[in-house]
């Protein structure tokens, strides 16, 4: 009975710990968001030669997507191409995270194999996203096929490093005893190695989900031709500011939003798997 109890008071230390790191987590977001609208604010003020036609202000973008005569058909535009952009981003992220988990696991495992691609990575990661479109969009295709292959770009780069860093940082005494039962270097790695990089693997995919949307604009704008990256392009010479602005923070909350997800997971999963589960 008093087994049972402990476990209850163990959880509920759990839970209010996570609860908690989540509040600590959450409210420097809120405050960054309030000093953007503030900054926003400020910088239209601040420079009156940009003129109304051009710089909305946070009322001029309230009143296009929700109080205005046409507010239903200016939503039905920006969140029907923010649908678009939100599925490619998606896609390729997934893609990216994926391929990323696996091939460090490869490379901590196989150092003669991340000796001999490793550099090749470093020199196509400093290629410019932008300069590399042409070819991807050549070998892919204007679709979502070439815009996933973008995203994942992104994605794939920083993950690898910082999944590569959390891996190689896995109790060595685990491991050992991991051996010393007859398991090879994939349990060691599926057993140890994995469950003690969950901080860095939610570290790299908080930063990579801003990334995603990054890529999946660019790719929309040169590649495909649909989604926000499109549009906002489009919405230039056509002197169709309301749209732009409306999309430039559309898009800007919903990857706000999204980091702000990741980071909820990550403190619940940390919480309950991580290296100080069960702690407050």
């Amino acid at each position: 009975m008093s087994t049972t109890t402990e476990e209850r008071v163990t959880r509920g230390e759990s839970a209010y710990g996570a609860g908690r790191s989540i509040v600590g987590f959450l409210v420097p977001i809120l405050i960054a968001f309030v000093m953007l609208l503030v900054i926003w604010v400020v910088f239209l003020n601040a420079f009156p030669q940009v003129g109304p036609r051009v710089g909305k202000t946070p009322a001029d973008v309230w009143e296009y997507l929700f109080t205005g005569s046409r507010s239903a058909e200016a939503r039905s535009s920006v969140f029907g191409n923010l649908r678009i952009t939100l599925r490619d981003a998606g896609v390729g992220f997934v893609v990216g995270m994926g391929g990323a988990l696996i091939i460090a696991a490869v490379f901590v495992l196989f150092r003669s194999v991340e000796q001999t691609f490793m550099p090749v990575a470093m020199l196509l990661r400093s290629v410019p996203l932008v300069a590399l479109t042409p070819i991807i969009v050549l070998i892919f295709g204007r679709g979502i096929v070439g815009v996933t292959a973008m995203v994942a770009i992104v994605v794939f780069f920083p993950a690898l490093v910082m999944i590569m860093v959390g891996l190689r940082q896995a109790p060595r005494q685990a491991q050992d005893l991991i051996a010393a039962y007859g398991g090879n270097s994939w349990t060691a790695m599926r057993m140890v190695a994995v469950p003690s990089a969950l901080p860095s693997v939610f570290a790299a995919a908080r930063i990579s989900v801003p990334g995603a949307l990054i890529g999946a604009l660019i790719g929309e704008w040169l590649g495909s031709g649909r989604g926000l990256g499109s549009s906002m392009i489009k919405s230039i010479p056509k002197y169709q500011y309301n749209e732009l602005w409306s999309s430039i923070v559309v898009i800007t909350v919903v990857s706000i939003v999204l980091y702000a997800v990741v980071g909820v997971f990550e403190k619940i999963a940390l919480a309950r798997f991580g290296p100080n589960a069960g702690k407050t």
